[in-house]
């Protein structure tokens, strides 16, 4: 480009060529823009024979919202379904902070060089203004990222009560079914709906952090009686005389609840994720815990009354986007709220008098 400035009757001004920009895009990148669909046959097939890829591509499908896709991911999942079940499913809950990702890498790491085949799924928040997630997760497990025989799958909570993925369970199954014995289910963080996460696994660990005040004031009463086990993370350096404190206050604490259903005893456990130590004792327990439920039929009675909560779930769910995507409902619905924000109607009327209209058009 030529700059007047340089003509010689400017004398003393000069302006230099500058640098040229770069493309936005990446010249070197390639782009697949016509991606192949795969049948359903074909996701079971690379499911089945523990293709990382399409199983990803599978979750894909399973988190999307679009009807076209769940219609393809149930049936992926139906014919998964006789594949499963056969592996350890862990929850993995706590304050934020607690060191909840460093820990399931430490613990994760140490299952992979033992032999197991592990999926993590990393339920990242999702934002009440954009709805959108950082999905940082998978760059924070480094080192689990390198093994072989691990799979991390960060997904968005995408609003879902107890900081779990409205599809968590689905894909649990195709973990299974790809050949994955152990599962590690990381929620958000402790809240009021860790049911959630309790009705999909097998062991519900609470892991706590000393350090923040009165370790026992942050945790709510309903969340320390679903927890199978406690462990007090960063147990290093000049920490480890509070965190044996906290491990006693937790004890005393689980002393004062009722016997769990499952007739096992929780057991409070000091680790550091940062050194792995007392982490091999967390996976005992969990052993420990999965072998004497095994014995005494709660292990089979508590899958059982999962399959029935998540049945009834998906009742609601359905009946709830269905009210919602109603066509015909959705002017209606606009024009009662109006009235509501006019004062004409109350709420409770106006709540009772689209349900009575979404029941006769249906």
């Amino acid at each position: 480009m030529e700059h007047p400035e340089n003509d010689k009757q400017y004398k003393g001004l000069t302006v230099n060529e500058g640098v040229q920009q770069m493309p936005a895009v990446n010249p070197y990148a390639t782009f697949r823009r016509n991606k192949r669909t795969l049948s359903v046959q074909e996701y079971v097939d690379g499911i089945r024979r523990g293709d990382i890829s399409i199983l990803g591509q599978a979750v894909t499908l399973v988190e999307s919202n679009l009807p076209s896709d769940q219609l393809v991911a149930q049936r992926v999942i139906e014919q998964c379904l006789p594949f499963a079940g056969h592996s350890i499913r862990v929850g993995i809950t706590g304050v934020p902070g607690a060191g909840k990702s460093t820990f399931i890498e430490a613990l994760g790491t140490e299952l992979c060089q033992a032999g197991k085949h592990l999926a993590v799924l990393a339920i990242d928040p999702s934002s009440e203004k954009s709805k959108g997630s950082i999905l940082g997760d998978k760059t924070r497990m480094n080192e689990l990222a390198t093994q072989a025989n691990a799979f991390i799958r960060p997904s968005p909570s995408a609003g879902s009560l107890g900081g779990v993925a409205r599809k968590t369970r689905e894909t649990i199954v195709l973990c299974e079914a790809a050949g994955f014995d152990t599962i590690l289910i990381e929620t958000v963080g402790v809240g009021q709906s860790e049911t959630a996460a309790h009705s999909m696994v097998d062991y519900f660990l609470l892991l706590q952090v000393t350090g923040t005040g009165d370790e026992l004031q942050g945790i709510k009463r309903g969340i320390m009686e679903m927890a199978d086990g406690i462990a007090i993370n960063k147990c290093d350096g000049n920490n480890i005389d509070r965190a044996r404190a906290a491990r006693v206050s937790f004890k005393n604490a689980l002393m004062l609840f009722p016997p769990a259903e499952s007739g096992w005893t929780p057991e409070v456990i000091c680790c550091s994720a940062i050194d792995h130590s007392g982490v091999q004792d967390v996976w005992n327990n969990i052993e420990q815990y999965i072998a004497f439920t095994q014995k005494n039929g709660y292990f089979d009675y508590h899958r059982t009354e999962q399959s029935k909560y998540w049945m009834y779930e998906t009742i609601n769910a359905a009946l709830l986007n269905g009210f919602y995507q109603n066509e015909q409902m959705e002017e209606l619905i606009k024009q009662t709220e109006q009235q509501v924000l006019n004062n004409e109607i109350s709420s409770f009327i106006a709540a009772h008098n689209l349900l009575d209209a979404y029941n006769k058009k249906k």
